[in-house]
């Protein structure tokens, strides 16, 4: 367990988002976004990742690892704090990956987060969906919505995740964190269950099967606020996958629900900043007003696109136009501007209406 602390600590001092313990490999860390091969360490073996496992779960997470072939739990370290362990076998032999966990939630500012996420959390009751793809801050995100939530009103707070990543504090709300495989076994049965716990608030951690979405839609349908993270690629998107994933007969009821209780949809994509030191949040924001509804509601899903660059002085913009300005401030390099835009013609041509085109990276 030495050794695992070190490897912790040489995490923490170098800001790293992610450890990846692989056999054969000295511990490898992810700092802005880029693998560093740890130089003074020598390769890990199976037998020593064996231990580490042994060392790092309880009786009943080993039984589940051997049964399912792969775990992701937490584990708070006393010094370093919360992480996130995902473990799995390759040639029968168990590697893992780590989070770090943040030790606290970050400012908005520092997040890089817009505005309108702090008037998002306002609001007492609807759906606020946070997407992107795995890795991109969505939790973060969340926790920071929460965070907000607990600090300047009464309420109570129920969170629902895999795993728990960070502990949040009662301050002016009660706060209940569940962790499915350790409290629970499913996010929707756990959901079903949370709306008989008299909550304000419901935070979810990924929505990824069609009973969780109903189920998420049903709480803000009724009253609550519900927070939760799906995996889409854009803000305009993350409608048509929640309508796609049911079947026809099904859609039109999803439909209806979600142009009532929706109020927004933020897309995030964390891209390498241009001193690659760290990285740097670009976002897309749909807020649902009513032309979005409408839209919604006669699934005219295909205009949506329309509605945000129709809707910039409200808060709204497209992932193109979050990139557009960090390029402009040096934040980011063209290269990876272009390759995080989910239309590379459609930057292209906000930079060139604005004088801002630059050239690609030597």
């Amino acid at each position: 367990m030495k050794s695992f602390a070190a490897i912790l600590r040489a995490a923490r001092r170098h800001n790293a988002s992610d450890v990846h313990l692989v056999a054969g490999l000295p511990p490898a860390l992810r700092v802005g976004g880029e693998i560093v091969i740890a130089s003074n360490v020598g390769p890990l073996t199976p037998p020593q990742l064996v231990e580490l496992r042994d060392a790092l779960l309880t009786a009943a997470q080993q039984d589940r690892f051997e049964k399912e072939r792969e775990l992701s739990v937490s584990y708070l370290h006393e010094e370093y704090g919360r992480i996130r362990l995902s473990l799995y076998h390759r040639v029968g032999h168990p590697e893992m990956a780590i989070r770090m966990c943040s030790t606290e939630v970050s400012s908005g500012e520092e997040l890089m987060l817009p505005a309108v996420v702090e008037k998002l959390a306002e609001r007492t009751a609807g759906l606020i969906i946070i997407t992107g793809p795995t890795g991109m801050g969505k939790t973060t995100t969340m926790n920071y919505m929460i965070d907000l939530i607990n600090a300047s009103r009464r309420a109570k707070i129920v969170t629902i995740e895999d795993p728990v990543e960070f502990d949040h504090r009662h301050r002016r709300s009660i706060i209940t964190q569940i962790e499915v495989g350790t409290d629970t076994n499913t996010f929707a049965h756990c959901l079903r269950h949370v709306l008989r716990l008299d909550p304000d608030v419901i935070a979810v951690g990924e929505m990824r099967d069609l009973d969780t979405m109903e189920t998420a839609l049903t709480a803000a349908e009724t009253g609550h606020l519900v927070l939760a993270t799906l995996h889409t690629p854009s803000a305009a998107g993350t409608i048509e996958r929640i309508v796609g994933s049911f079947d026809g007969s099904r859609q039109p009821q999803i439909i209806l629900q979600l142009a009532s209780t929706l109020l927004g949809a933020i897309a995030q994509r964390l891209i390498p900043s241009a001193d690659k030191k760290r990285r740097i949040l670009a976002t897309e924001v749909l807020l649902a007003n009513s032309a979005v509804r409408n839209m919604i509601r006669e699934n005219k899903l295909h205009q949506i696109p329309n509605a945000i660059l129709a809707g910039r002085a409200a808060g709204m913009h497209t992932l193109e136009d979050s990139l557009a300005d960090l390029y402009r401030k040096g934040l980011v390099t063209y290269d990876h501007a272009l390759a995080a835009a989910n239309s590379p013609a459609q930057l292209r041509s906000i930079l060139d209406r604005s004088g801002g085109l630059g050239e690609p990276d030597a």
